[in-house]
């Protein structure tokens, strides 16, 4: 009985807040079954192929109250089988917080962004939220941004630690021990857009900074850091049936142990046209520089860093998803057609043709021809999709990886099936 007011109590302000907010719960089941073949690299002949299933499965729940949002998303990617029989835990350690971040409203148009975020803008080719991939992609930073009418713009920041010590704080010396894909220990960036009617356009300027390294006996002892600086533009036309995108990005700078990078560039152009209702017809080239100094303290490589790649350069990921980071650059030259079978499938067709933006040792520069295929369909509540790839790779490509003709299989290629449920739970809101 002496509990029922604190009861009554606790209702009414949950009433109170559910009267004033809005709460949404959903969630994400997307198994993926891949046949590799000749993905990411040329496969030797006689080797087997990758065959695997894999599952990616979220938990979302989002807050929003009229001074702040928050936002918490929970994943787990599985490999079918990767765990024994009745093992207590999960073997590979891959559940983990995608997102977790809380947006305040500062102002009637300004507002800050802390936490576990996905950081994606224009095309997503130097930010990107890298869907494609099982685990995706995120950043812990903080988001400021400005937006009024067609303009905004945005400041984040970042400042990386990876503790041993699960207590927190390390008493001495802020050393970033984490290193590869370009993990960065500070980022500033300022990212301004403007929209007009059939044209929009954006400005990007960002400073990643990298913990060094030097060697002492055997240890390897932090010393300084090296900051890159990337900057550029994402101009997009559209009108009508004709659209238009342009890129031109450019790094300089420093790499982690103050690799010197100067007249890094990436230039790209796409045209779409939409022949029809039912077709959609795209050409494009994208040149990305390479690495001519030849020295190890010396690079006019660029690398674009934290965007969706998967996305351009061939769904079979010869290029710069974790690799050719420091290579020959790439010239991309490519064609599409993007049908819509039913109201509800459509069918992409792609062909890409790659050079090296300069030539190999032995002169050559042409690397091969990918052709992509990938079938959609929407069902009732869920999605499937199938795709297929086939690299015929050119004899720089063969020099490239590091493998002779003769001794690679006669075909390289890859397979995949997706299906993505994406359930809604709970979508309350109230006044």
């Amino acid at each position: 009985m002496n509990n029922r007011p604190s009861v009554f109590l606790f209702i009414c302000l949950c009433s109170f807040q559910i009267a004033f907010c809005q709460f949404t719960l959903d969630g994400e089941f997307r198994p993926r079954t891949e046949y590799r073949h000749g993905f990411g690299n040329i496969i030797a002949d006689g080797a087997d192929p990758g065959f695997a299933i894999s599952t990616r499965t979220r938990l979302n729940a989002g807050y929003k109250f009229s001074s702040y949002e928050f936002y918490l998303s929970l994943q787990d990617v599985m490999v079918w089988g990767e765990n024994r029989q009745i093992l207590p835990y999960d073997q590979n350690n891959s559940f983990a917080v995608f997102q977790a971040w809380a947006k305040l409203k500062l102002a009637k148009d300004l507002s800050a962004k802390l936490g576990r975020q996905v950081i994606a803008y224009d095309d997503q080719r130097i930010f990107g939220g890298l869907d494609w991939a099982q685990q995706g992609r995120n950043h812990d930073a903080a988001l400021v941004s400005y937006g009024k009418d067609r303009f905004m713009v945005d400041l984040g920041l970042a400042f990386n630690q990876d503790f041993s010590n699960p207590s927190g704080f390390q008493s001495v010396g802020t050393a970033y021990n984490t290193s590869g894909f370009f993990s960065y220990k500070t980022m500033q960036y300022l990212y301004l857009k403007q929209q007009w009617t059939d044209f929009s356009g954006s400005l990007l300027l960002l400073n990643n900074g990298f913990q060094d390294f030097t060697e002492e006996g055997e240890d390897l002892v932090a010393d300084g850091v090296s900051n890159l600086q990337t900057f550029g533009s994402h101009l997009n036309y559209s009108k009508g049936k004709v659209k238009a995108t342009f890129n031109a990005f450019f790094q300089t700078g420093e790499r982690q142990n103050r690799v010197e990078v100067g007249s890094a560039y990436l230039l790209g152009l796409d045209l779409t046209y939409r022949a029809s209702p039912k077709i959609g017809l795209g050409i494009g080239a994208e040149m990305i520089s390479g690495d001519k100094s030849g020295t190890a303290d010396k690079t006019e490589a660029f690398f674009p860093l934290y965007g969706t790649n998967h996305k351009f350069n061939g769904f079979m990921d010869y290029f710069y998803v974790g690799n050719h980071a420091n290579s020959i650059g790439l010239f991309d030259l490519h064609a599409s057609a993007d049908l819509k079978l039913g109201k509800k499938s459509s069918l992409l067709l792609k062909v890409l043709k790659f050079n090296g933006e300069q030539d190999l040792p032995s002169g050559e520069s042409s690397l091969g021809t990918e052709v992509d295929v990938v079938f959609s369909q929407n069902l009732d509540g869920f999605g499937f999709k199938i795709g297929y790839s086939q690299l015929f790779a050119a004899d720089g490509m063969y020099e490239l990886k590091g493998i002779s003709e003769g001794a690679a299989a006669d075909s390289q290629n890859w397979v995949w099936a997706m299906l993505v449920i994406k359930p809604k739970f709970i979508k309350a809101s109230g006044q």
